[in-house]
């Protein structure tokens, strides 16, 4: 049953918002760096560790088959989520960034000297290194879509862009620096008239609105459960199923094997295939949790909060003497990088900090989007729809007296 949305009951379910830092109450604006937990995640892990513990796939005991069940059920509660067409599809890493870098080395093993691959100039360094690592070991060569000044891709060259030799277009939906919504419809449809196959970095997307991986048409998905409300250590690789079943396995060992002699070794089905070794079992129940918390809520009247959230937000910043926001994309999600003249971000970020205001200061690990900007970093305030026009209004008013401090 869907539960309607209201910011004040949502709030109570995430013990972390009572906290103080000092005297101030946390306003936490940090959201992109990793969401808070709710309680019936938190609750979750405590059940599993208190009563449930036991290794999965593998042990004919009470425990090992309670732990083995809710573990593939939270596969099916994420797989329902994305709208997968089979659980299989659904592969268990580490992260966002492990998920990437599992392509690279099992879809790049596939492929030959002078292959392409094509990112963005606004991705998060785990979108970047995987692909230039694979790429120097295998011959292939990197390209990238261009940025504008507001921070949205220039598609205009997408067609010269994508050739017979492109594999691989991999490409974040959201901007975690610049809150930028990509147009991966259109990305998606433009690679695969040239037979590339499209990989979606959806860690800053899936938290804030729904997507489907079928009406998308992606090849691939990869996400992080702790920013989604889930545990760290804990993502999602989303694949279809053929292309899966064609990559050779990432890594060897324990589960994802059948059979194993000193001769050779046949390997184990999707999912398993990808998912060697004891995996964070407690990470993927939470996971699952997390997913069925947040499937609950009413995902439009959440994203209708966050957008009111960012419109507040950058109208109060735009009336700060000299501050300059870097990503005004007329598609945004609930991100804003800024900057003041005069200032030094880190700076900034220490004088909120001693108000209880948690922001993210520095590159964000898109070194890239700096040097376009030629800038060294920025403040970053990211918001999730457990935040408040008050938090905005504490956050303001901390601003305000950190620039007066710092004049």
């Amino acid at each position: 049953m869907m539960m309607k949305f209201s910011v004040n009951d949502i709030r109570a379910q995430f013990p972390i918002l009572q906290t103080k830092i000092g005297k101030y109450p946390l306003v936490y604006f940090d959201n992109g760096a990793t969401s808070q937990k709710p309680q019936v995640v938190i609750d979750c892990i405590n059940q599993y560790y208190s009563a449930e513990n036991a290794n999965i796939h593998r042990g004919v005991h009470h425990l090992s088959q309670v732990s083995t069940t809710n573990y593939e059920n939270a596969r099916k509660t994420i797989q329902a989520y994305l709208n997968a067409e089979k659980s299989e599809e659904i592969i268990f890493t580490k992260g966002t960034t492990d998920g990437i870098n599992l392509i690279a080395q099992s879809f790049g093993r596939m492929l030959k000297a002078g292959d392409e691959i094509l990112i963005t100039e606004m991705e998060h360094h785990s979108n970047i290194v995987p692909w230039q690592m694979v790429a120097q070991e295998r011959g292939l060569v990197v390209k990238y879509i261009p940025m504008n000044e507001a921070g949205e891709l220039k598609l205009e060259g997408l067609d010269d862009l994508l050739t017979d030799r492109t594999k691989i277009v991999s490409l974040t939906h959201v901007s975690n620096a610049l809150g930028t919504i990509n147009p991966i419809e259109k990305i998606i449809e433009a690679a695969h008239q040239k037979g590339a196959k499209v990989v979606i970095d959806a860690a800053q997307s899936l938290q804030h609105f729904k997507v489907d991986v079928q009406a998308l048409d992606c090849d691939f998905m990869v996400f992080s459960g702790h920013k989604i409300f889930g545990p760290t250590g804990v993502g999602i690789l989303y694949g279809k199923e053929d292309l899966l079943n064609a990559m050779p396995p990432y890594q060897g060992g324990g589960d994802m094997i059948k059979t194993v002699s000193m001769k050779e070794t046949t390997y184990n089905d999707l999912p398993h295939k990808f998912e060697a070794g004891t995996p964070n079992i407690v990470g993927g129940i939470g996971l699952g949790k997390a997913i069925e918390w947040l499937s609950s809520l009413d995902l439009e009247a959440i994203q209708a909060h966050e957008n009111d959230l960012l419109a507040y937000a950058t109208t109060a910043l735009e009336a700060i003497p000299n501050l300059k926001i870097y990503g005004t994309a007329a598609q945004k999600s609930s991100t804003i990088s800024f900057l003041i003249e005069g200032t030094h971000p880190y700076d900034i970020g220490t004088l909120l900090n001693q108000q209880g205001i948690a922001v993210r200061t520095g590159h964000h690990c898109t070194q890239p989007i700096m040097d376009f900007f030629e800038i060294p970093g920025t403040i970053r305030a990211s918001f999730s729809f457990y935040n408040t026009h008050g938090e905005i209004d504490q956050f303001i008013n901390a601003l305000k007296k950190a620039l007066a401090m710092l004049s």
